[in-house]
């Protein structure tokens, strides 16, 4: 996911800067972010894959919390990325969501960043959807 995020920004903003920060597993995602944010990022985008154990869920709920706190403390969007192995039991499905998703929040990303808050105003009450198909809207 890490790649298909960094291609798809870079073709949405080929002037924007892209700093990668790895770590080792979601719940070290917050730190990361705000350290990210303390450097000087304008918006962070986080990857993330939970397993399908209640262990795995409770760890991205802590992980999730955390990286609203990091939006919270730092006024800064923090676009959480996550695939759930329990969202579909085909591989090649998965595969599919995961790099949907990735292309999509990117360019929510950059959209943000670039272009400021009513920059998906546009999009809002569509029923988009990142991982699968668009819903469409209310009549």
């Amino acid at each position: 996911m890490g790649e298909i995020a960094v291609k798809t920004i870079t073709k949405e903003d080929p002037e924007g800067k892209i700093i990668r920060y790895t770590v080792p597993g979601i719940k070290d995602l917050p730190v990361a972010a705000k350290k990210l944010i303390e450097e000087g990022c304008d918006g962070v985008i986080t990857l993330g894959w939970v397993g399908k154990t209640q262990l795995d869920k409770y760890s991205y709920l802590a992980a999730s919390i955390g990286l609203i706190t990091v939006q919270l403390m730092t006024s800064t969007h923090v676009i959480d990325v996550t695939i759930h192995e329990d969202e579909t039991e085909d591989e090649e499905r998965l595969r599919d969501i995961a790099i949907d998703r990735a292309k999509k929040h990117s360019i929510n990303l950059v959209k943000l960043v670039r272009d400021g808050r009513s920059a998906l105003t546009g999009l809002a009450g569509k029923g988009l959807r990142q991982g699968y198909e668009n819903a469409g809207q209310l009549d």
